[in-house]
């Protein structure tokens, strides 16, 4: 048994007694005084209720935008890797041949983090950095 449910029960049993002692002329007021409080704690679960389902949503929704678009789909990142390769072509060339090996590098280390700000935009938890661990049970 929950304890605001011997508290209720506690409160029902002191409306009971008083009722006794003091007659059928009060029993409307204890009535109404028992109900008022049955009514508080009902809006007061109710309340909690919609708070964590709220924060829940909240979760999801920030869940999910640090999750991969929806546009994001398998044939873009292909065809981004595939354009990235063509380029290379052409950027590599232009490097070799105006700043030889350091152009050359140049070139390629733009391309690799050309690539890698991709990846990581498109997989946000692709080096490491995960979110808080996801916790479902909530406490009252």
């Amino acid at each position: 048994m929950d304890a605001r449910d011997t508290e209720l029960k506690k409160e029902l049993d002191a409306s009971l007694q008083a009722r006794r002692e003091l007659g059928e002329e009060y029993e409307s007021a204890l009535v109404d005084s028992f109900l008022e409080k049955v009514d508080q704690r009902i809006d007061g679960a109710v309340e909690r209720r919609v708070r964590r389902q709220f924060a829940e949503r909240q979760m999801t929704a920030a869940r999910d935008s640090r999750s991969p678009r929806a546009t994001d789909t398998w044939g873009e990142r292909f065809g981004f890797g595939i354009v990235s390769l063509v380029l290379a072509v052409p950027l590599s060339a232009i490097g070799g041949g105006v700043g030889k090996l350091p152009g050359l590098l140049v070139a390629w280390l733009g391309i690799v983090g050309v690539n890698i700000v991709q990846a990581v935009r498109t997989n946000p938890g692709l080096f490491g950095r995960r979110g808080p661990a996801r916790d479902g049970d909530w406490d009252d």
